[in-house]
Parts: C-alpha cells; structure tokens; sequence
C-alpha cells in the first residue's frame, strides 16, 4: 500500500490484499484459492501491466458499489 498511495507506483497488484482477491474472484468466476488464486490473479493482472495500481483501485471500489 506505501508503494501504491505513498510512493505513486504505478504498477503494483496487491495479490494479499482480501478486497482485491473477492474482488477478482466475482469478476471473474474465479474457483481458486490459495497460491492458486495469487498465481491467477497475477496472470490475469498481466494484461494491466504497467497500470495495476490503477486496475487495483478499480477493482475495490467495484467491490465496494455492489
């Protein structure tokens, strides 16, 4: 999180962060979890790259707005 609010880095996914996993996990049908889930999430954030904290961002207040 200091990376992505403090330091303004622009491409970090938070793979710990629980909001980001439901948040991906509803998004898209996700059955994974574990290491599993972290290895998905960082595959699918590929296509982000170099906006994932952007993305990030996105996908909490989607989250949030359901």
């Amino acid at each position: 999180m200091i990376l992505m609010f403090n330091l303004n880095r622009p491409d970090v996914l938070p793979v710990d962060d629980l909001g980001i996993q439901q948040a991906m996990i509803k998004l898209y049908d996700l059955p994974f979890k574990g290491k599993e889930l972290k290895t998905e999430m960082i595959r699918i954030s590929l296509a982000w790259q170099p906006y994932r904290s952007l993305a990030s961002r996105h996908l909490w207040r989607w989250k949030d707005n359901e």
